[in-house]
Order: structure tokens, then C-alpha cells, then sequence
């Protein structure tokens, strides 16, 4: 059974990487034009394929770096550095300015038809960070039990990432500008710390590997 520190980094670095907040306005101007019941059933087809998506690496992440030749510690440094990447995104509202551009390419090649699918399941939710992510906790959450309990995780995250999405006229009516830009930056530099976790413990686990004579 994982420890409710271990359960806690996972959620917090799951929220972070999915980053429900800086959705929220991105969906708007995807769905401009839909209904409150399509804008809603669009957010639900969105979020369940993505979760689909994190619940499959979450599952069989560490096995595909198997087959790849990867070893986790490897993977932890990569990802701790594609994380700490995102993070230094967020902090100067790159990230924010990234997504915006995918979103207007989507509403003009795709005319919204897929929209659950693309770019809003991938890559706007379970995009490179989140996998990443997924992949580097699914490591500390070894037995079945475990998988288990960071599935329960992720759901738990994108119940809040749906919640997010229904209500994101209202989050970013409260949040305005000067708000969005306030939170984003506070949890790019909770996601930098949580980055630069993950470089430290796989040089750490790199140097119980090879570090012997």
C-alpha cells in the first residue's frame, strides 16, 4: 500500500502537469459557438480519453521502457528534466501561449468535428508532461495494489480537470488575467521543485546502480 505522502506527490504532480486553471480558458475559445450541453458533453468524451491514455502508461509505462531499453532511473532524469521544462513554461507564460496557438491550428484544420479527441484530450491534457509524469510515479507504485491506488489518483485529478472545463466561463470570469497569470506561475515553481525531485532521485538511483566497484 503507498504511503499518503507518496499518494499526495503523485495528485499534486498530476494536477500541476494537467493544469486544470490553464485549460479552462483554452476550452472556451475551442468550444465557442457549442451549447452548454455539448460544451459539457464534449469536456466529459475529453477527459475520459485522456484519462484512458495516463491510466494505460500509469499500467504499463515501466514495460515499455523494458522493451525500449530505458532504464527508470534514466527515465526519471529525462523526465525530471522535461517537467522542470514545462514548469519554466509556466513561470513565463510560455506554456499558456503554446496552447493557444494549438488551439486556434485545431479550429482551423479541424472545425471542432474531433475536439474531444483533438487537441483537447491530447495534447492539452494528457500531453507530454502528464505522461512523463504518469511514467515517473507509476515507478514508486511497484505492486498491483499500488497501480491500483494511482489510478484511483488520476481519477481523482480529472474529476476536478472536468469539473474545470464545465464551469470554465466562471473560472475565468473570477480568475481574469491577472489571476490566471498569478497561479500559473505559482504552480510552475511547485513544479520546478517537483522536477528537480525527480533528477535528484534518479541520479540517486543511477549511482546505487553503477556506483559500485
Amino acid at each position: 500500500m503507498a504511503t499518503t505522502e507518496a499518494l499526495i506527490n503523485a495528485f499534486t504532480t498530476l494536477l500541476v502537469t494537467t493544469d486544470p486553471p490553464g485549460l479552462a480558458p483554452i476550452f472556451l475559445g475551442l468550444t465557442v459557438g457549442m451549447t452548454a450541453a455539448q460544451r459539457r458533453q464534449t469536456a466529459l468524451r475529453g477527459t475520459l480519453i485522456a484519462f484512458g491514455i495516463l491510466a494505460v502508461f500509469a499500467v504499463s509505462g515501466a514495460g515499455v521502457l523494458s522493451v525500449l531499453g530505458i532504464s527508470l532511473p534514466a527515465f526519471r532524469i529525462a523526465g525530471g528534466l522535461l517537467l522542470f521544462f514545462i514548469a519554466f513554461e509556466m513561470i513565463f507564460e510560455k506554456r499558456q501561449e503554446r496552447k493557444e496557438k494549438t488551439s486556434e491550428i485545431a479550429i482551423t484544420r479541424d472545425h471542432i468535428h474531433n475536439l474531444a479527441v483533438f487537441p483537447l484530450a491530447i495534447p492539452l491534457i494528457s500531453g507530454p508532461g502528464s505522461i512523463s509524469a504518469t511514467i515517473l510515479l507509476a515507478g514508486n507504485f511497484q505492486a498491483p495494489f499500488q497501480r491500483a491506488q494511482l489510478i484511483v489518483v488520476i481519477a481523482a485529478v480529472f474529476v476536478i480537470i472536468y469539473a474545470a472545463l464545465v464551469i470554465a466561463d466562471q473560472i475565468d470570469r473570477i480568475l481574469g488575467n491577472t489571476g490566471r497569470a498569478i497561479l500559473t506561475r505559482l504552480l510552475g515553481v511547485l513544479l520546478s521543485a517537483l522536477a528537480v525531485q525527480f533528477v535528484i532521485d534518479g541520479v540517486r538511483a543511477t549511482m546505487t546502480i553503477y556506483g559500485g566497484p
